[in-house]
């Protein structure tokens, strides 16, 4: 195992940042479609650039697309049976978790989440 516990930098209040997050759990409405209920709830991590946002010129118009990785403990899901991928909201933006990377190796529970912003501008 390394030595470094990165656990200690995304809990130094000079690294973290807050944010929230909603679960959306899926089940199967009466009519056959999913039905989705959100719970939302305050986390603590460290924001750093993934891509960062890209203008995207096309033909009928142009639009914006963004991403940023976000370090934390808590367990995010990109969905999954019975869940949908979390919705991350921080400086005012919402993106989705799409995908979770585990490093407990570094740190107990410290997982780097991928999240793509949404919606799409233009």
């Amino acid at each position: 195992m390394p030595l470094l516990d990165v656990t200690d930098v995304i809990l130094d209040p000079m690294f973290v940042d807050t944010a929230t997050y909603t679960r959306r759990v899926q089940t199967i409405g009466l009519d056959g479609l999913a039905v989705n209920g959100d719970t939302t709830a305050s986390i603590y991590g460290v924001v750093t650039s993934d891509k960062g946002d890209i203008l995207h010129r096309l033909a009928d118009g142009s639009r914006v697309t963004g991403s940023i990785i976000f370090h934390t403990i808590t367990r995010l899901q990109s969905g999954g049976s019975g869940f949908d991928a979390d919705i991350l909201t921080w400086d005012g933006r919402q993106y989705t978790v799409v995908n979770v990377n585990s490093y407990s190796r570094y740190g107990r529970g410290f997982v780097a989440c991928s999240c793509d912003l949404i919606p799409l501008a233009g």
